[in-house]
């Protein structure tokens, strides 16, 4: 981990994890207003690792804050409170050497406009090194700061998978480098490995999904051979396995309902010759969608519209294969998205229950007989998965649920769910559900 970065760089994290941790908003969306303020791409990096890990480790430096300061920060001061919670970071979990955490956490102040308080953090950060094996015991203590899930979700994970639960909690909290899709209309996995090699990247395919490798380290994607001409795109390999398991053969006419950013979209189109629909409800997603598919130079019939209102978008006609990769708690994908524990919260669950059945309901009469609906989330909680499935399958008496058989993971109810760190994945569940009779 670099250790040169300037104060300004930290002040744009703490700008930023202060916007994310104490005002709600999506990591993903600050930092993509944040990070332009710098111009160098090491900078840039570094902020973006530190607000990575100081989401991800938000609900343990947090809870040490109250032992180090003599009286709380004013809420008027959320930038510096996240700084100090980024000095805490670098020290525990980035491996910054101390005195360059503390003397550049320092002059960050001064960046934010709090010149004023720079002997307090630095105070704060210096009696956390005399202190920090009897305040790391006090942090241990308290189940949230010692696993950083909040209590709601530890509960839930415990409940629903009390022999994995431990290590659903690891795989949650660990930093992992990205994964890429290799579109394999274009080049081989093989061809694309070597290339990447050859750009000086360190890579690995995966074991057994065809389009996926993994990078050993994070970098920008367009340093990645060939990412203007749509050779490769980012994209969890558990994700991947949707196109896999929709399984739509050339000329198929397939809906992803719930389509943004797109990323399964440009899968299912990148191995068979489909017609696809894609749908997204808002403006600004069905951009994203749009702007992934021209990247990958992949066409798509764009639909603007409510997958549970489908008569105010649907064209009559039958499809053979329905994606829906239904909004969720987003449970499995922790380690690539750790602003999700910090934002999401028990009480969210009922809604998002309705939604998926809404969803389901709704575009069931779209499947043409002999079709098959892939019903998809991002969540490890059963109530979102196993027992939704069933509970569907259950209520539909044309619907049956096709097996499921993969490498990593365990069958579930009617369905497959896969959980954090399993093979080097995120959590996923999927289930293939074929409407009875024939097309």
């Amino acid at each position: 981990m670099s250790t040169a970065a300037p104060a300004d760089t930290r002040a744009v994290a703490a700008r930023a994890l202060a916007e994310i941790a104490l005002g709600g908003r999506s990591l993903r969306e600050v930092l993509a207003q944040q990070l332009p303020q710098l111009s160098a791409p090491r900078e840039r990096a570094f902020a973006s690792a530190l607000v990575f890990a100081g989401a991800r480790g938000w609900l343990r430096w947090n809870a040490a804050l109250p032992l180090l300061l003599q009286k709380p920060l004013s809420r008027r001061l959320g930038a510096l409170h996240a700084l100090l919670v980024l000095g805490l970071t670098q020290l525990e979990d980035l491996g910054v050497p101390a005195h360059a955490a503390v003397a550049a956490t320092v002059e960050a102040a001064r960046a934010l406009g709090h010149g004023a308080q720079r002997g307090m953090v630095n105070a704060v950060l210096r009696r956390w090194l005399r202190e920090r094996t009897a305040l790391l015991t006090q942090l241990d203590a308290d189940s949230v700061s010692r696993t950083r899930l909040p209590t709601w979700l530890l509960q839930a994970l415990y409940a629903d998978w009390p022999a994995q639960a431990d290590a659903i909690i690891s795989a949650s909290n660990a930093e992992v480098p990205p994964t890429l899709r290799v579109n394999l209309a274009r080049v081989t996995r093989a061809d694309y490995v070597q290339r990447l090699a050859a750009a000086g990247i360190d890579a690995r395919p995966h074991a057994w999904i065809d389009s996926a490798v993994t990078l050993s380290a994070s970098l920008d994607v367009t340093r990645l051979p060939g990412w203007g001409e749509g050779l490769c795109a980012v994209q969890d390999g558990a994700a991947q396995l949707a196109a896999l398991l929709l399984d739509a053969p050339p000329g198929a006419r397939a809906l992803d309902a719930c389509a943004a950013p797109g990323g399964k979209a440009c899968h299912i189109l990148e191995r068979s010759a489909v017609q696809l629909t894609a749908l997204e409800l808002a403006p600004a997603r069905l951009a994203r969608v749009r702007d992934n598919l021209a990247r990958l130079h992949l066409h798509a019939d764009l639909r603007m519209g409510d997958a549970t209102q489908p008569a105010l978008w649907w064209d009559g006609v039958a499809c053979t294969h329905i994606l829906l990769d239904a909004p969720c708690s987003a449970t499995g994908v922790l380690r690539r998205q750790p602003d999700v524990r910090l934002h999401r919260r028990a009480s969210d669950l009922p809604a998002l229950l309705a939604q998926q059945r809404a969803l389901l309901d709704a575009l069931w009469p779209l499947l043409a007989p002999g079709g098959t609906l892939l019903y998809a989330t991002c969540s490890v909680l059963r109530s979102e998965n196993a027992a939704q499935a069933a509970a569907f399958v259950a209520a539909h008496a044309d619907a049956e649920a096709l097996p499921i058989a993969l490498p990593a993971g365990r069958a579930d109810g009617p369905g497959w769910q896969i959980l954090p760190g399993e093979d080097g994945l995120d959590g996923m569940f999927y289930a293939r559900l074929r409407k009875r009779g024939r097309c």
